[in-house]
């Protein structure tokens, strides 16, 4: 089967089409706007890329169009494809259809930490020999790649595991279909990591993002397994609005827990108040740990000894754009993270304080995801940044003033509208032993590379 899929370089539209090349199709994409990692993923994979959404695209002539959520009416392929009566099909209901059916489905819902957790339990049963399949919206450094068939198991070589993880996202799954991507996924297992406000374009309010999480909760069967953060009392209330599957909680003082922290980052493992190991590893910050005790109870519900999965992750990797070191040049050590929402920020400018303790920190931020170009954000952001010695925020592409929203950090923040401006004040303010820590969800124009390359 010939797939063209709309809108490819996305992280999970980009996962979609790694499956599909090696389930054996022939699969060509297009998007606009593309960049490292998913772009370079794909030039690897041998899969043909066309910029932009053309009309002409049709004449490609596949069997069906698999349309990622970044697709609107009115790009005029779309509308070609419509005006002609062409099969199309959104990407996570291909992949219900094509992939996951029959599959032990382990899916990692939250608006945070969803890319580690998923990593983290993938990471954990491949450790343990059950060759997983995985849709991840990164790129795990432990595989290399962001999505992949399951594998033969090391215990019978002879099948083909049953266990698939997945990155269960809340955004709206096509302009077709506005249900959230993970009521597709049907998993046995499933973590809730966290819940707060986000997506402004596609919600209007928490209790909008809450019902769709529910949605989820009701596809679980009851011989299933539900992993929830039991600090989050937005969960609680999902849950109370009804659940047929048990629950496990983590974070709290009864279920998972984390127990006493090393000095080396480790920390001891505990449930219900007895210790099950110590994970040995060099992540930062408390939501890697709740994460990982999240991977850890989802793990066992697959099989795996909780001891194993701790060793497990004593082997861990990280995953890229999390706190991933791109360089040091002039002594200056350039990170490049994901974080685009206040909470995600704030946790990750915590977990680099907690690492380089006085050290100055030049926190640098594109307010790029469409809730904070909607600004519906911008009045946490000075609390998020408090962590941070200097923050230099680009005004880009905003239809508000993050000056104004970070008036009240005075001389500790500058905006910029021009991105030359931005590069060269950061690189005027860097001095050897500081750590800038870059934070964006987009490519942020190659700034990583460019500021290296200055300071060098």
């Amino acid at each position: 089967m010939h797939i063209h899929i709309l809108g490819i370089c996305g992280t999970f539209m980009g996962g979609i089409a790694a499956i599909a090349k090696q389930a054996g199709h022939k699969v060509t994409g297009c998007d606009a706007n593309v960049y490292p990692p998913m772009s370079t993923q794909l030039e690897a994979m041998g899969i043909e890329l066309t910029q932009g959404f053309g009309a002409e695209q049709v004449d490609l002539n596949p069997d069906v169009y698999v349309i990622g959520n970044v697709v609107t009416r009115g790009k005029p392929l779309m509308e070609e494809i419509l005006n002609r009566g062409l099969p199309y099909i959104s990407g996570p209901q291909w992949l219900a259809e094509n992939v996951l059916r029959d599959k032990w489905v382990l899916a990692v819902a939250g608006t945070h930490g969803k890319t580690t957790t998923s990593s983290m339990l993938a990471w954990i049963l491949e450790d343990a020999g059950l060759a997983p399949g995985f849709l991840i919206g990164g790129i795990p450094e432990n595989f290399g790649v962001s999505a992949r068939l399951p594998g033969a198991p090391a215990l019978d070589p002879a099948s083909v595991s049953p266990f698939f993880v997945i990155e269960a996202d809340e955004y709206d799954t096509a302009f077709f279909d506005k249900r959230s991507k993970f009521v597709h996924y049907r998993p046995r297992t499933a973590i809730l990591n966290n819940l707060e406000f986000d997506h402004a374009d596609i919600f209007a309010d928490l209790a909008a993002i809450e019902t769709q999480f529910h949605h989820l909760v009701r596809t679980i069967p009851g011989n299933g397994r539900i992993v929830s953060n039991g600090r989050e009392a937005n969960l609680d209330r999902v849950l109370a609005r009804g659940c047929w599957t048990p629950a496990e909680r983590f974070g709290v003082d009864a279920g998972w827990q984390l127990g006493a922290l090393h000095e080396d980052g480790g920390f001891d493992v505990l449930l219900n108040g007895e210790q099950q190991g110590t994970v040995r590893w060099a992540l930062m910050g408390e939501h890697n740990r709740l994460n990982a005790i999240a991977a850890i109870a989802a793990a066992r519900h697959a099989g795996v000894a909780v001891k194993n999965a701790i060793d497990a992750l004593s082997r861990f990797a990280n995953v890229k754009r999390r706190m991933e070191v791109k360089g040091v040049a002039g002594g200056v050590t350039v990170y490049d993270d994901f974080a685009h929402h206040p909470t995600a920020i704030a946790t990750t400018l915590e977990g680099l304080r907690r690492k380089v303790g006085d050290a100055r920190i030049l926190a640098v931020l594109e307010p790029r995801s469409n809730t904070m170009k909607l600004g519906t954000m911008k009045d946490a952001l000075p609390g998020s940044l408090a962590l941070a010695d200097k923050v230099f925020c680009s005004a880009a592409g905003l239809n508000w003033n993050p000056g104004e929203a970070l008036q009240v950090m005075g001389a500790k923040a500058q905006t910029f509208s021009d991105f030359d401006a931005l590069l060269g004040a950061i690189a005027a303010e860097a001095k050897p032993g500081d750590h800038v820590l870059v934070m964006s969800n987009g490519g942020f124009g190659g700034i990583h590379q460019k500021l290296l390359d200055k300071l060098a």
